[in-house]
């Protein structure tokens, strides 16, 4: 699914990884962990396509990260789905409004498939109230909600979060965690950037750690 070798990544002439490998297989939950600075964001951005490669060679679900051209960007993001920690719901549409507006963005154009797909995915993730409600009515946990469902819109074979409860309470957190648990159980693959520790022991899969530049599996005691 995800092949990484020998990759390093440059931002702003500032070495944030340097030669690294990772490789992520179809059905794993995987967490990336590390300090604030130490890189998970910057390697998610590779991952979707809002980064290049420095140097090395990448490909995801099928797609030469090397070579990846602006106008396939759209193409390998229908086939992913990407949470963000801060929510990036527009604020100015309502919860429908939200999500329609990223299915007609991305080809879809029957009315009622449209309804009926945001109603889909909005019961996947246990929305049930009033879709013209707008972002700024709703909870921090619900907002986060809404923002998986918009993950789910394409049909995703992955879903990246980054860090998905940072903004949410204890135990919002802890309802965010299950319900991708149970995506992920429904045949979802999963990359997660967490600095939450207690949801990684919690809801254990294979874990690597930034630092220093380095990207490195982290093996648990079983």
């Amino acid at each position: 699914m995800i092949n990484l070798q020998n990759v390093s990544i440059i931002n702003n002439r500032n070495v944030v990884f340097n030669n690294i490998n990772f490789n992520v297989n179809s059905g794993e939950f995987v967490f990336l962990i590390g300090k604030t600075g130490s890189g998970k964001s910057s390697l998610l951005k590779i991952l979707y396509g809002d980064t290049p490669i420095s140097s090395g060679t990448g490909n995801i679900l099928g797609f030469d990260l090397n070579k990846l051209k602006d106008r396939e960007i759209p193409l390998l993001r229908r086939k992913l789905g990407v949470v963000f920690q801060d929510f990036k719901l527009l604020t100015d549409r309502s919860i429908y409004d939200n999500l329609s507006f990223v299915l007609k963005a991305t080809g879809w154009k029957d009315k009622i498939k449209i309804k009926k797909r945001v109603e889909d995915v909005l019961d996947m993730v246990n929305i049930d109230s009033n879709y013209n409600k707008y972002p700024f009515e709703l909870s921090g946990g619900e907002q986060q909600r809404i923002a998986v469902a918009r993950a789910l819109l394409n049909n995703p074979e992955l879903i990246i979060a980054d860090e998905p409860t940072g903004n949410l309470d204890p135990e919002t957190s802890k309802e965010i965690m299950q319900l991708f648990k149970k995506l992920h159980e429904g045949g979802i693959s999963l990359i997660m950037a967490t600095h939450d520790y207690n949801m990684i022991v919690k809801f254990p899969g294979k874990i690597f750690q930034c630092n220093n530049g380095a990207l490195a599996e982290v093996v648990t005691k079983k």
